[in-house]
C-alpha cells in the first residue's frame, strides 16, 4: 500500500514539475523583448540604412498608412540626396526607461550624421513604442510618421538640397598671365518657335557656320520635349566673334553667356595644363566621400588633374524642409547650410611666352622640350608636340578640328613626360663620371683610327661607330666637338659597369623626379644592371638601354652652369611653401665643372662643333647634340632616329633647354633640332635681358 502511494505520489510530483516546467519553458520562449532592446535593434538597422528591416518593425497601423516600397524609397531618396553617412543614434536617459506593465512607451533620442552640408546634429526625436500582437505574438513595434525622419517634418513635407558649387581655382604663369580661368563663354542655342518656320534651311546654315554635322542639331531638336525651352547646341569662346555674328543672323538662333573653363594659352599648353570634363560614374564611385556629385567637373589630364585636389575647392550645400500645400511650396525651413569654399589659385614657374615660342618652333612635328632656370630649379617650359587646344573640351569639337587630329601624329600623347634614348647628350654624364673617377684625363690624346672600333675579336660583329674620322688623336674636348662615340665607349669601359651606374645615379637617374607632374623615371639600364661590356660601351655614348626624359637631361646639364649642383625642379612659382633648394649636390666636382663647361662651349663655338649652328653673336652658349638610333639590332638599317639638342647660356645663366624631335633620319638628324632651339634661345635671352 505504501509502495502504491509512493508510486502515485512520484507521478503526481513529476506531473506538477512537468507542468511548472512547461509554464517556465513557455515563459522563456514567449517573453517579449523590452522596448529599449527592440529600439536598439531598430537603431542598428537605421545606422546600416537597412530600410526594409526598419519597416518590418513598424506598428500594424503604421503599415496601413505607408507601404514598404514607399517607406524605403522615401528614406533612400532623402539619405542619398543629403549624402547621409556615419549615422550615430543615441537614446536620451536610457536608464530611466522602464517597461513595467506598460503597453506604450516613449523613447527620446537624438541623431548625428555627416551630410553634404556638414555634420547634422538633431535632438528632439521621440519614438513611440507600442506592445501589440503581430502574427499572434506580442511584441514591441514602432509607431512611425515623418517626424521620425526629422522632428520638425510633417506629412506632405519634403527634404530638399541645394548644392552650392565651389569656384574652381585658376592657373597662372609666372608673370600672372592666365592659363586656366573661369570666364564667360557663349552657348549658341535655338528658340524652337521661331526656328521651325524654316527649319531645314536653318539647320543646314547653322551646321555650315559652326562646322558641325547637321545630324547633331537634329538630334538635339528631337530630344527636346518642351518647345518653349532654350535648346543649347554648342558652347563657343566669346573670342569667336565672326562665327557668333554669322550664326546669330539665323532666325530663332539665340545665345546665353554662362561661365566656363577657358584656356588662353591654346595648343601650346594642351598637354601641360590639360582640361576638365564631367565626372564619370566610375570616377564618382572611386572618389566617394570627397565632395563630388554626378554633376561635378573634374580634371582629366595635365595640371588640371595633377592639382585637382587643390583646384576643385569645396562645394557647399543647404538642406531644407519644403512645406507643401496643394502641391505648391509655401515655406522653406533651413535645416543645415554650408558655404562653398573656392579652390586654390596656383601660379606656375612656367613662362607662357617661352612655352609658346618653343611650341611654334617645333611646328607640330612630334617631339618634346623642357626648359629650366639652372640657378633656381624653376621649370620654365614643358612642351609636347603636336598638342591639342584644351578649349575644345569646354566648347565643342568642329569637324575641321576632328579631321586635323586624325592627320596629326598623336596630339593627345604627352611626350614631355616620357623617356627616350638620349644619344650623345648622355656623353656629359659619361664624361663627368670618368673625370671624377680619374678614368678620363682631359688632355690625354687617344689614337682612334677609322670609323669603327672594337676592343678585340671576342665582340664578334659588334662594333662602335663614330660620326667623323677627321682627326685620329682625340682628347676630351675633341670628343665633345666631334661627338666621338668611340672615345666615350672606351671611357665607359675604363670606368666599369658598377662605377658607371653609381656615378650616373649621382645625377638622379633612376629616381622619381621631385616634381608634381608625373614624369617617367629615367634609367641607365634595365633593372639597373648593365649586362656586359658591349652594353657598357653603348651606354657610354647614350645608346644601349639608357632612357632619359627631356627634363632629366636639362637638369643634368644645369650642373655645368651651377657649380656642379642640380636644383630641385619646381613647376610652381616660389612662395612660402615652395623654395629654391639643391636636389643633387656636387654631381660634377668643382675641379671638373670648368673643363666640361669649356668643352661644351666649344661644341657651339668651334666651326667643327656639331652644335655650331646654334651660335648667337655676342652670347656665350654651351650645349650638346645627340642622335639616338632606334635600331632593334646591329643589322637594322631602316630604323628611325631621334634628334636631340641641349643648350644653355653660360654668362649669368638663365636657361637650359633640351629638345628631342622624333623621326629626323631624313631631315638632318640632330641638326634639324639645332636651329629651332637657337631661335628660342635668341628670343628668350633678348627678353630676359630687358
Amino acid at each position: 500500500m505504501l509502495r502504491k502511494y509512493l508510486k502515485v505520489s512520484i507521478f503526481t510530483i513529476l506531473g506538477i514539475v512537468l507542468v511548472v516546467g512547461g509554464v517556465f519553458l513557455f515563459t522563456i520562449y514567449t517573453k517579449v523583448d523590452s522596448a529599449t532592446k527592440t529600439f536598439d535593434t531598430y537603431k542598428t538597422m537605421w545606422v546600416k540604412q537597412d530600410f526594409t528591416a526598419m519597416y518590418n518593425m513598424l506598428s500594424v497601423k503604421t503599415k496601413e498608412t505607408i507601404t514598404e516600397k514607399q517607406f524605403s524609397n522615401k528614406y533612400n531618396a532623402i539619405y542619398k540626396g543629403i549624402e547621409a553617412k556615419n549615422i550615430v543614434i543615441k537614446v536620451d536617459n536610457e536608464e530611466e526607461i522602464k517597461d513595467g506593465n506598460k503597453e506604450t512607451i516613449e523613447i527620446p533620442f537624438s541623431i548625428v550624421m555627416n551630410t553634404t552640408a556638414g555634420q547634422l546634429k538633431m535632438p528632439g526625436y521621440q519614438a513611440t513604442m507600442i506592445k501589440e500582437k503581430v502574427n499572434k505574438k506580442k511584441q514591441w513595434t514602432i509607431v512611425w510618421d515623418e517626424k521620425m525622419i526629422l522632428p520638425s517634418m510633417g506629412v506632405g513635407d519634403k527634404i530638399k538640397v541645394i548644392t552650392l558649387p565651389a569656384i574652381r581655382g585658376e592657373i597662372y604663369d609666372k608673370n600672372k598671365k592666365p592659363l586656366a580661368i573661369n570666364a564667360a563663354i557663349v552657348t549658341i542655342g535655338i528658340s524652337l518657335n521661331d526656328f521651325v518656320k524654316e527649319k531645314d534651311n536653318n539647320i543646314t546654315q547653322m551646321a555650315e557656320i559652326l562646322d558641325i554635322d547637321a545630324s547633331a542639331i537634329k538630334d538635339k531638336l528631337k530630344a527636346n520635349k518642351n518647345p518653349d525651352e532654350f535648346i543649347p547646341i554648342i558652347n563657343i569662346l566669346s573670342s569667336e566673334k565672326v562665327k557668333i555674328a554669322e550664326v546669330m543672323k539665323i532666325k530663332g538662333v539665340i545665345h546665353i553667356s554662362p561661365k566656363g573653363r577657358i584656356y588662353p594659352g591654346g595648343e601650346a599648353f594642351g598637354s601641360l595644363i590639360g582640361y576638365i570634363a564631367p565626372i564619370t560614374g566610375e570616377e564618382l564611385e572611386k572618389m566617394s566621400g570627397q565632395g563630388y556629385s554626378s554633376s561635378s567637373l573634374i580634371g582629366k589630364a595635365g595640371l588640371e588633374q595633377v592639382y585637382e585636389k587643390r583646384l576643385k575647392g569645396e562645394s557647399g550645400a543647404t538642406i531644407y524642409i519644403s512645406r507643401q500645400k496643394d502641391g505648391k511650396e509655401i515655406k522653406e525651413d533651413i535645416i543645415l547650410s554650408k558655404a562653398s569654399k573656392a579652390g586654390e589659385n596656383i601660379t606656375l614657374s612656367v613662362d607662357s611666352e617661352l612655352q609658346a615660342n618653343i611650341y611654334k618652333g617645333m611646328n607640330k612635328e612630334p617631339g618634346a622640350s623642357a626648359a629650366i632656370n639652372p640657378k633656381t630649379g624653376e621649370v620654365l617650359a614643358l612642351v609636347s608636340s603636336p598638342s591639342y587646344d584644351s578649349n575644345a573640351y569646354t566648347t565643342y569639337k568642329s569637324n575641321t578640328q576632328i579631321a586635323s587630329w586624325k592627320v596629326e601624329k598623336e596630339p593627345f600623347k604627352n611626350r614631355f613626360k616620357a623617356v627616350y634614348s638620349p644619344g650623345s647628350t648622355f656623353k656629359l654624364i659619361t664624361a663627368a663620371v670618368g673625370l671624377d673617377n680619374a678614368k678620363i684625363k682631359p688632355e690625354e690624346l687617344i689614337n682612334i683610327p677609322g670609323l669603327k672600333w672594337q676592343p678585340d675579336k671576342s665582340w664578334g660583329t659588334n662594333m662602335v661607330t663614330r660620326v667623323s674620322d677627321k682627326i685620329e688623336s682625340v682628347n676630351l674636348k675633341d670628343a665633345f666637338i666631334y661627338s666621338d662615340n668611340i672615345y666615350f665607349a672606351r671611357a665607359a669601359l675604363k670606368i666599369g659597369k658598377e662605377e658607371f651606374i653609381k656615378g650616373s645615379s649621382k645625377f638622379g637617374i633612376g629616381e622619381k623626379l621631385p616634381i608634381d607632374y608625373p614624369i617617367a623615371i629615367s634609367q641607365v639600364a634595365n633593372d639597373n644592371v648593365i649586362k656586359n661590356d658591349v652594353a657598357l660601351a653603348d651606354t657610354g655614348y647614350g645608346q644601349g638601354e639608357v632612357l632619359i626624359s627631356p627634363l632629366q637631361i636639362a637638369l643634368s646639364y644645369s650642373a655645368v652652369v651651377n657649380e656642379g649642383n642640380i636644383m630641385s625642379p619646381t613647376l610652381e612659382n616660389f612662395n612660402t611653401l615652395v623654395i629654391s633648394k639643391v636636389w643633387k649636390s656636387s654631381v660634377i666636382s668643382k675641379n671638373n665643372v670648368k673643363t666640361l663647361k669649356n668643352d661644351l662651349t666649344d661644341v657651339i663655338e668651334n666651326p667643327n662643333g656639331t652644335g655650331h649652328g646654334a651660335k648667337i653673336s655676342g652670347v656665350n652658349l654651351a650645349g650638346k647634340t645627340g642622335t639616338a638610333e632606334l635600331k632593334k639590332d646591329a643589322k637594322d638599317i631602316t630604323a628611325e632616329e631621334n634628334g636631340w639638342f641641349v643648350c644653355m647660356n653660360t654668362d649669368n645663366p638663365k636657361i637650359v633647354i633640351s629638345m628631342i624631335m622624333e623621326n629626323v633620319k631624313n631631315t638632318g638628324g640632330s641638326h634639324h633640332v639645332v636651329p629651332i632651339v637657337k631661335g628660342v634661345m635668341e628670343s628668350y635671352l633678348k627678353t630676359a635681358s630687358k
